[in-house]
């Protein structure tokens, strides 16, 4: 049995990255656009958030630097697929390109030079971010190391998977999205703003997908430099999208399943 509890409990963490990837691109799909940029989306936020976190010694700093940078990356994507009709697949491969070369290119930097942050030097951040789960719930035999044991990140992403779950397909703002994500000459027709539906769900989107990179970076990877952080999640994420039917409640179960395979293959 507690082979079984700890099988499940690491598929969970595994998992984890690939819930934020997953419910940021289904709210992108969602409003019509398919961003292939997922993987450089994640990548800029884990090296963005890494570093920023680490040199403010904050995890609230790192979180809002890994979304801003993600979410600045996906501005782009937005600028040049809704107002320049780009073609989407080629933009977000670009995006793909792009967001690799900045992480590459900070990692690379920061390390020749000596000044890439080291996790183990900020015993306050690295405490933040280590698996404390929730105090006397993760004291409950088997049931307290599979749901309350986890580290901040994982609850972050379920909750975050909930809300987007709510308001795409329980609010009239989500009812609007999805409108202009299946029809978008009925929804301009019924006084919805089409590219500005787009435009704030492709940024939030891409900002969810900066949070799946910041925990590659923290978790995952420890704080440790390597040249694949994120490792081609990006692409498993978009697959997902398909695999959850663009239901952010299912992938939290999806991305559970996939972190089971990513266990089996560790």
């Amino acid at each position: 049995m507690d082979v079984l509890v700890s099988f499940f409990y690491y598929a969970i963490r595994m998992g984890t990255p690939l819930l934020f990837a997953t419910t940021g691109e289904i709210i992108t799909e969602r409003s019509g656009n398919l961003n292939l940029g997922v993987e450089g989306m994640m990548a800029i936020g884990a090296i963005c958030g890494y570093c920023m976190g680490c040199y403010a010694n904050s995890l609230i700093v790192a979180l809002l630097a890994a979304f801003a940078a993600a979410a600045l990356a996906a501005l782009i994507y937005a600028v040049l697929t809704v107002t320049f009709q780009t073609n989407q697949t080629v933009t977000g491969l670009a995006l793909t390109i792009f967001g690799n070369g900045i992480y590459l290119f900070i990692g690379r930097m920061l390390t020749k030079t000596d000044h890439f942050p080291s996790l183990t030097s900020l015993p306050h951040l690295k405490w933040i971010v280590a698996d404390h789960g929730i105090p006397v719930l993760r004291d409950i035999p088997y049931l307290g190391k599979l749901l309350f044991s986890y580290n901040i990140f994982v609850y972050i992403a379920v909750v975050i998977a909930v809300v987007a779950w709510i308001y795409i397909l329980k609010t009239k703002t989500g009812l609007r999205v999805r409108a202009v994500g299946e029809n978008p000459g009925a929804a301009d027709a019924s006084g919805v703003n089409v590219n500005r539906a787009k435009y704030v769900n492709i940024v939030l989107g891409g900002g969810i997908c900066g949070l799946g990179g910041c925990y590659m970076a923290f978790v995952t990877n420890g704080g440790a430099w390597n040249e694949s952080w994120i490792n081609g999640m990006g692409w498993i994420a978009v697959a997902l999208v398909i695999f959850a039917n663009w239901n952010p409640l299912k992938a939290i179960f999806g991305s559970f399943f996939f972190g089971m395979f990513n266990v089996l293959m560790a």
